[in-house]
């Protein structure tokens, strides 16, 4: 029960997430919506179907849809606060990115899936969504940017899976693996913190026949 409430807190999140830049690409209530939708739930219904949990929490509990229906609505009715509001909707996405960290982990581990595969099911929940929504609105992912994304999930993710197979309470460890993913998202937006990208002297030019 406690995780279900968790999966679901994120799933509102991310959607919100993903209403904001539908709201922003201009797109119609029917976009906001499904934007907002895919935004939710595509990290879980990837996580479940990789895992077995057919059909996918996502599509089965009504309570989901109504999480990302609410937040689409909320979107695109209330767009001009919530762009007055640009960072602590940044410090939700952040939250809903480690609450995906332990609810896709910790799913994985329960349908008995080894620490290394579930940390890396944990890391797709948590960046399922994003991806979706960022495609949706023809943008570079932000997992593929420099940003410390992707790698604070795996990160929460990780220490999850590390606590499990060393036989650590199960909320001590959610919480730790939580608060790893939160700390390295929110150094990200408000430290700068990047990974390191590739150097070059030389330009480049477009190829020519």
């Amino acid at each position: 029960m406690f995780f279900d409430a968790m999966d679901l807190a994120a799933t509102f999140v991310f959607a919100i997430s993903g209403a904001t830049r539908g709201v922003r690409k201009q797109l119609d209530l029917f976009g906001v919506l499904v934007v907002a939708w895919l935004a939710g739930v595509a990290g879980g219904l990837a996580r479940d179907l990789l895992i077995g949990a057919v059909p996918p929490a996502a599509i089965v509990d009504w309570r989901y849809l109504a999480a990302t229906a609410a937040a689409g609505l909320l979107g695109f009715f209330a767009s001009d606060i919530i762009e007055r509001l640009r960072t602590p909707v940044l410090l939700f996405d952040a939250a809903g990115l480690c609450l995906f960290a332990v609810t896709g982990t910790e799913k994985a581990l329960l349908y008995g899936l080894s620490p290394l595969m579930a940390a890396m099911l944990g890391t797709v929940t948590c960046i399922g969504g994003g991806v979706a929504r960022d495609l949706l609105t023809l943008q570079v992912p932000t997992v593929l940017r420099s940003e410390l994304y992707a790698v604070a999930a795996l990160a929460g993710a990780g220490t999850i899976s590390l606590g499990f197979w060393a036989g650590w309470p199960m909320l001590p460890t959610a919480l730790a693996g939580a608060g790893v993913c939160l700390f390295l998202r929110l150094m990200s937006i408000y430290r700068g913190w990047r990974l390191p990208v590739a150097v070059t002297r030389h330009k480049f030019y477009p190829e020519t026949d």
